[in-house]
Parts: C-alpha cells; sequence; structure tokens
C-alpha cells in the first residue's frame, strides 16, 4: 500500500514536472519569437536608416557634381565672351589675361606680367584688399564654406593714369575633393555707366528746387561741374527763323556772368540751332570757328518744344580736347526736355504778360 502511495507520488511529480517544462519551453519559444521580432524590427530600421544615409551620400555627391559642372559652365560661357577675360591658375600663381583685357586698359600683348602681382599691379591700390576679399570666399576649400562666385565693382588702372571702373565676375573651378584649383573671371568695363550715374545725380540734385528762370543758372552750373569744363551756357532763340540767341545763363571758368546776346553765323552753335542737331567738337574749335578764339572744344545740344519748334540750346566749350566724358547722351535729354519744359512755361507767362518766379537751387 505504501509502495504504491509512493508510486503515485512520483508520478504526479513527473506529470508537474513535466509540465513545468512544457511551460517553460513553451514560454522560451514566446520569449525567443519576441526578441526575433525585436530584431527583425531592429535590423529593419537599421537598413532604413543605411538606405537614407547612402541615398544622402548620393544626393550629396550628385550635388557636388552639378555644382562642379555649373561652375565650368560658367566659366565656359566667361571665356566664350572673350570680355575682359583672367584665368588664374592658383598652384601656378599664372594669370591668362585676355587680349581684350589688356587693350581695355590701353597696354599691348605682353606688357603686364602674366602672374598674380601683374595683375593686382592694374587694381586701385584702395580695391586691392576688397579684391583679395572678393575671391576669398570662392577659393574656401570646402564648396560649402563659401559662394563660388563673386561680383564686385572694381577700379583698374589705365595706362595713361586713368581710371576704369569694371564689374568684375568670377568663378572657382573645383577638383572632386572640393579644393579650388582654378578662378576664371571677366571684367566688363563699366566706367561709362558710372559716369551717367554720377551726372545724372550731381545734376538732379543741383536743380531739383529751380523752376522758372532759376532753372537755368542751376542746370549750367551743375552741369559743368559734373562733367569738369571750364563753359556751360543756355540760350533761346532771339528771332524766327533764328538768326540770335540770347543767354538764359552762362558759367564760365567757375562762376556765372551776365547774359548776352550774339549772332549765330561763324559759331558752332549755328548747326545746332538750324539742323536742329547735336553738334561736337572735340579739339581745334579755334580753328574752325575764329570767334571761338581761345576755346578747343565744344558740345551743342537742340532745346526743342513739345510741338517741335526749335526753342534755343545747351553747349559746352572747354580749353582743352574733349574726351568720352561728355558722351551722357541719356542725362542731357532728360534735361534738354527740363528746359524746354520751362522755356515753354516762361515763354506762356511773357504772352500773358505776368512775370516768373523761381527758387533758386544751391
Amino acid at each position: 500500500m505504501n509502495a504504491s502511495a509512493d508510486t503515485v507520488a512520483w508520478l504526479i511529480a513527473l506529470v508537474l514536472l513535466a509540465g513545468l517544462a512544457a511551460w517553460a519551453i513553451h514560454r522560451g519559444a514566446r520569449r525567443r519569437g519576441e526578441w526575433n521580432a525585436r530584431l527583425a524590427q531592429l535590423e529593419l530600421r537599421v537598413a532604413e536608416q543605411r538606405g537614407a544615409v547612402e541615398r544622402a551620400e548620393a544626393s550629396r555627391a550628385a550635388a557636388q557634381a552639378e555644382l562642379r559642372a555649373s561652375e565650368e559652365r560658367y566659366a565656359a560661357a566667361l571665356r566664350g565672351s572673350q570680355d575682359g577675360m583672367w584665368d588664374w591658375d592658383i598652384a601656378s600663381g599664372r594669370v591668362e589675361l585676355s587680349p581684350r583685357w589688356v587693350s581695355m586698359l590701353g597696354f599691348d600683348a605682353n606688357e603686364i606680367p602674366g602672374d598674380l602681382q601683374g595683375w593686382r599691379s592694374r587694381v586701385h591700390p584702395e580695391d586691392r584688399a576688397a579684391l583679395d576679399d572678393a575671391l576669398a570666399r570662392p577659393m574656401a576649400a570646402d564648396a560649402s564654406a563659401g559662394d563660388a562666385r563673386f561680383e564686385r565693382e572694381l577700379r583698374l588702372l589705365h595706362k595713361d593714369g586713368s581710371v576704369r571702373w569694371v564689374l568684375s565676375r568670377g568663378v572657382a573651378l573645383r577638383r572632386a575633393g572640393g579644393a579650388a584649383y582654378r578662378v576664371v573671371g571677366q571684367d566688363v568695363d563699366i566706367t561709362q555707366l558710372r559716369r551717367v550715374s554720377q551726372v545724372l545725380q550731381a545734376v538732379a540734385d543741383g536743380t531739383a528746387g529751380a523752376v522758372g528762370e532759376a532753372f537755368f543758372p542751376a542746370m549750367v552750373r551743375h552741369f559743368a561741374r559734373a562733367l569738369g569744363l571750364d563753359c556751360a551756357f543756355v540760350a533761346e532763340c532771339a528771332d524766327q527763323p533764328p538768326t540770335r540767341v540770347r543767354t538764359l545763363a552762362y558759367w564760365a571758368d567757375g562762376a556765372l556772368s551776365d547774359n548776352f546776346e550774339f549772332a549765330l553765323a561763324g559759331t558752332p552753335c549755328e548747326a545746332v540751332i538750324r539742323e536742329e542737331r547735336a553738334a561736337l567738337h572735340r579739339s581745334g574749335l579755334a580753328q574752325m570757328f575764329p570767334r571761338e578764339a581761345g576755346w578747343e572744344s565744344y558740345l551743342g545740344l537742340p532745346i526743342i518744344a513739345s510741338d517741335g519748334r526749335m526753342l534755343g540750346h545747351l553747349a559746352f566749350r572747354h580749353r582743352a580736347p574733349l574726351g568720352d566724358e561728355v558722351l551722357v547722351e541719356s542725362v542731357y535729354r532728360i534735361f534738354l526736355a527740363r528746359a524746354a519744359a520751362e522755356l515753354e512755361r516762361l515763354q506762356a507767362l511773357a504772352r500773358l504778360g505776368e512775370p516768373a518766379s523761381g527758387a533758386v537751387a544751391s
């Protein structure tokens, strides 16, 4: 009886142990399944991150390749224009200057050394630091550290000692690693554009507060000063058809003079009034017109009313030959139209018997 009870007890214990083992196996399998699932998720996330990194790297490489291609296309466009082009090889220090660039400054081929020092020697001393600063950014070792292109207005020194303003544009060419190895650029002469802007600003500021009779002294004074000329005057036709003119304002040698009337015959003003066209004599004025003794050059421009009538003219005289500094046609057109409007207004007031008035500009 006791043996049987012991046997039953062992059997029960074995069953319990077998159940416990089965439960442990089942639980372990479930835990392994959970861990396997988590590992699979982690592996998937790692694969996704690896793919994102690879795509980002490919995108960066493509962007760098496109940037280099863009820089090379830009440099090719600059080279193709041949308008004041320069090409600096950074490693060797050699600078290739195009024939147009050299001639723009009045030099012949090979007169300017083909190196960085020769190039910088033609940059105005006050602008060399600005040029160095402009070049530093596109030359940065990492393309992301600075813009590969630059644009800057600079002054260049002409062979005759004068100054030429240029708009300088350039781009750095880089190797695959990002290091710049060349800088290619183009300088476009904007001297005349700046001249026009300066003259326009000076005359506009000088005549801003002047109307009526006061406009004409302000105009000739500020034109003469802005252009650096010895004489400027504005005159209206004194008769019809015009054979004589009378000055409305006469500025010479830094001062206004009394107005006067003179005959057109034998003067360069005759062609301006009678032919209604601009007349330019750069030099030899007194030889062509003996009445102009003491004057070397002349520029005259007609003042025409809104209905097409000849009203008078604006004229400049100088004791030295005239260069391109007087070629500011866009500025003249603006103030010739203003002069015509003022003259028409004064004539209308005169017909009505009303006095003219106006504020004097400084």
